[in-house]
């Protein structure tokens, strides 16, 4: 399995698989043909789809301005292709001088069909959270955070701190901004307001609700302005991760040290998902995306709260098993409607899922690896109109509308 460093992404929004993966292939791309005299970039299935709204277009013309390039959105469907894939062509004197194909696969990541050795490497001798669970027991390890700290190092600590305090940078500034989003809906941000309400009844559930949804919406509204966040596994679920951890630390007082405790036991999460299911939204809808972000909020609560690893991994099947079918279908191909919104509900969520973990971890029926292939069977069988393409349920209904 990979490092968790995967999972965590710090970069601009509004889409880890539309902007990031096909930002971080461009530059690939002119690094390998500085000289080219212009470029030609074919965009396929959700990126052709969507790209306009997502952003796809204008980062590959940011990456390879000044030089000339032209953008085509394909209809071509790529039978043996991930969802997400560009073509890239570098012209020289009138004629094609290179090619590269890359599949954009979620979380910002990139892979390019025949090229292996670009992959990152392995860090993890376990691939399911059974393995990983009987090798804490024989190495009578009790905590998903000191797993990670014997694969990855001490030196991970540094860099799920910097991931945590971009976390709340992101809360932050998504707290203190108003106004509209970008993209033609008129969507007005709402964290601000949200944090600012005062409920004519106290009731701790909807204060604890409010502070909650105030926090996922400032991240997840950064996110749709193009603001810098961390993928928690990617830009369209952002705000799910964070908004629980702050919550938690404002609450029970937990020091920056143990926030990222958290974020190592939710980034095994989101890595076990990745690997054996998917964290794009292309390819399995919205599921792989809110829904792993939901599995790792819960896990890392779990963690925070010390709970077992039963605990810990039946609060991230939870959090899975009940986001399972859950379609991908952005209005105008924006990270807006319904994206922002199910942050906040994927957040309260994430808090019932640990909370049951602490009851009832001994009655479970089904793992996380059981629910995971789950959301990996169910994403490959819906179909292409409800994964990011816009073509169907509330993008489809919504442009009836107009």
């Amino acid at each position: 399995m990979k490092s968790i460093r995967d999972i965590y992404k710090i970069g601009k929004g509004p889409s880890s698989s539309h902007t990031m993966g096909p930002e971080r292939a461009a530059r690939l791309f002119l690094e390998q043909n500085p000289n080219a005299d212009s470029f030609r970039v074919i965009l396929y299935g959700s990126l052709s789809k969507t790209g306009v709204g997502h952003g796809t277009d204008r980062v590959l013309n940011e990456v390879f301005s000044p030089i000339p390039t032209q953008i085509v959105f394909s209809d071509e469907v790529l039978a043996d292709s991930h969802p997400n894939t560009l073509d890239f062509y570098a012209v020289k004197d009138g004629k094609d001088a290179a090619y590269l194909r890359v599949e954009s696969i979620g979380g910002g990541d990139i892979r390019i069909p025949g090229h292996p050795h670009l992959d990152p490497p392995e860090v993890y001798p376990e691939n399911s959270f059974a393995e990983i669970a009987d090798f804490c027991k024989w190495r009578y390890i009790h905590k998903l955070s000191d797993y990670v700290e014997l694969n990855e190092g001490e030196e991970i600590w540094d860099f799920l701190m910097n991931v945590w305090l971009t976390m709340k940078q992101s809360i932050e500034d998504g707290l203190s901004a108003t106004g509209t989003l970008p993209g033609g809906l008129n969507v007005q941000r709402k964290a601000k307001y949200l944090k600012e309400q005062i409920p004519e009844e106290q009731h701790p559930a909807l204060l604890e609700f409010q502070q909650i949804a105030a926090y996922a919406y400032a991240v997840a509204e950064q996110n749709a302005d193009n603001g810098t966040i961390v993928t928690a596994p990617t830009c369209g679920a952002c705000g799910v991760v964070p908004s629980v951890l702050k919550y938690a630390q404002d609450t029970r007082g937990f020091t920056d040290e143990q926030i990222i405790r958290g974020l190592a036991a939710a980034g095994i999460i989101g890595s076990l998902t990745k690997r054996n299911a998917s964290i794009s939204g292309a390819e399995c809808g919205c599921q792989a995306e809110i829904g792993t972000a939901c599995s790792m909020a819960a896990a890392a609560l779990a963690e925070l709260y010390g709970q077992d690893l039963d605990q810990v991994e039946y609060a991230a099947e939870v959090a899975m098993e009940h986001h399972l079918g859950l379609t991908c279908d952005p209005i105008c191909g924006l990270v807006q409607i319904p994206c922002i919104e199910r942050n906040a509900v994927a957040a309260m969520r994430a808090m019932n899922a640990c909370n049951l973990s602490y009851f009832l971890t001994g009655s479970r029926n089904i793992s996380y690896d059981m629910v995971c292939r789950a959301m990996h069977d169910t994403g490959i069988h819906l179909h292409h109109q409800f994964r990011e393409t816009s073509e169907g349920g509330l993008a489809r209904i919504y442009n009836r509308r107009k």
